[in-house]
């Protein structure tokens, strides 16, 4: 069967400490878009693991295969190989062949376009990691994309280059103003001989080590030879390109719909098994865009939400930006249930929740005079939604490792019926609940492979 993990919020819900303990039961881990900017953190016997691109399964030495839907960056991708090799691990880790490949000149262009909506002070710019992920994504839209197929034929690399980098040097120079050799490392990004020669070496290494695949092909065998294939979306639902909230998304589709077409596993096949959507019981954000229920009012707030990213750990993996907090948005939750058809979730951080003076969740918005139970389409009518909140009893501290090990019944009554009100709202069951960062600090009533 397929196992399609989600997120179901904003991204940071805690998504490769799932991956990693169900990923146990899969025999291939599949990201099936973004880049190395989706940063997950898995934890295994106290030792913590921090990835950018390197499917999650791979601590679990499952295959770990980046899709065709996803954008590589192949420095990062072998950073994370070598450094889990230097801790003892052995990842077997796959690259579609019809992948994108991140190239420099993408990073610059990334950075120098939120620097132009910053200073044009438009309130627009997205806030992004500066890796490089949009501009890749839309020279792939645009058919002037460099694929991870490129890296093996240097003649083909070659015209690749020779067609886009004089373009991304016009953009530079002639539509942002800016003197592309003004700086050595800028330079570099745009010198077609200096690229070929670096990206056909990675094309050489990824060819001696046999990472490249057909991956539409490798995963039909795969599923035809009856192996658990669990895919992984990185970011969020509320960030994906087209059901987020545009313009402050990534630049592709982290919902179950994704895993499909950034796979090439036929969708009556992906469709046909398991969608857990992974939610966080509080909210958090790295980057600008709306966020309803951000615990940003008065100092009472702020310093409840300085609480909760303290215990929570609410820091960007990627990029180490604090990252902001708000109560639960349930609207948000069951958008994220339609889009992506869960068919349970999994809730992480519940003991964040404890020990706190105040428990509210979002059960709908108000605006302008009416109420709504889910997310408006544009992000200017969802910016001014005003939350409708239920207050619900909070619970004390508990020892994370003896209610995993003792189960569901163990959590505090209370956070019980947090859970309990959660899964009602959305219709949704409650397939397993995070209560630390460590792979067996979670309490599961449902493997979904077992379904």
């Amino acid at each position: 069967m397929t196992l399609t993990i989600v997120g179901s919020q904003l991204g940071d819900e805690g998504k490769g400490a799932l991956v990693d303990r169900w990923g146990g039961d899969a025999d291939v881990v599949v990201r099936y878009q973004g880049g190395d900017n989706a940063g997950h953190t898995v934890v295994e016997g106290g030792a913590e693991y921090k990835l950018s691109l390197v499917p999650s399964g791979a601590v679990r030495g499952t295959v770990g295969i980046l899709g065709n839907g996803c954008v590589v960056n192949p420095k990062t991708l072998f950073t994370e190989i070598d450094d889990l090799r230097e801790r003892g691990l052995d990842p077997d880790v796959r690259v579609a062949r019809r992948a994108h490949v991140i190239m420099p000149y993408h990073r610059v262009l990334d950075g120098i376009e939120e620097e132009v909506k910053a200073d044009e002070d438009a309130g627009d710019e997205v806030g992004t990691t500066g890796r490089g992920i949009g501009p890749t994504y839309e020279d792939k839209a645009g058919r002037r994309g460099v694929r991870i197929a490129d890296l093996l034929d240097p003649d083909a690399l070659r015209d690749k280059l020779e067609y886009a980098v004089p373009q991304k040097r016009a953009l530079v120079e002639d539509v942002y103003g800016l003197d592309v050799d003004a700086a050595d490392d800028r330079a570099a990004a745009f010198d077609v001989d200096a690229l070929h020669e670096e990206f056909a070496a990675i094309g050489e290494r990824l060819a001696d080590e046999g990472m490249t695949v057909n991956c539409s092909d490798y995963l039909h065998r795969r599923h035809e030879a009856g192996d658990e294939i669990l895919f992984e979306g990185a970011q969020g639902t509320h960030i994906d390109v087209d059901h987020g909230n545009y313009p402050f998304v990534t630049s592709s589709n982290p919902t179950a719909g994704g895993a499909a077409v950034g796979s090439g596993l036929g969708v009556t096949t992906v469709g046909d098994g398991e969608v857990v959507g992974i939610v966080k019981a509080y909210l958090s954000r790295v980057g600008e865009g709306p966020l309803p229920t951000e615990l940003d009012g008065d100092a009472d707030e702020e310093a409840l939400a300085d609480e909760i990213r303290e215990k929570g750990g609410e820091f960007g993996t990627v990029t180490g930006r604090p990252r902001r907090i708000g109560w639960l948005d349930l609207p948000m939750l069951r958008h994220a249930a339609r889009v992506s058809g869960f068919t349970g979730v999994a809730v992480n951080h519940v003991d964040v929740l404890a020990g706190l003076d105040e428990l509210k969740v979002c059960t709908g918005y108000e605006l302008e005079g009416e109420e709504l139970d889910t997310v408006p389409t544009t992000t200017d009518r969802w910016e001014r939604c005003e939350p409708i909140y239920e207050t619900l009893d909070t619970w004390e501290p508990f020892d994370s490792a003896a209610v995993a090990e003792a189960g569901y019944d163990a959590l505090p009554e209370a956070a019980r019926e947090y859970l309990e009100f959660l899964a009602a709202e959305i219709d949704t069951p409650v397939y397993a609940v995070g209560v630390g960062p460590d792979r067996e600090e979670t309490v599961e009533l449902t493997n979904p492979f077992e379904e």
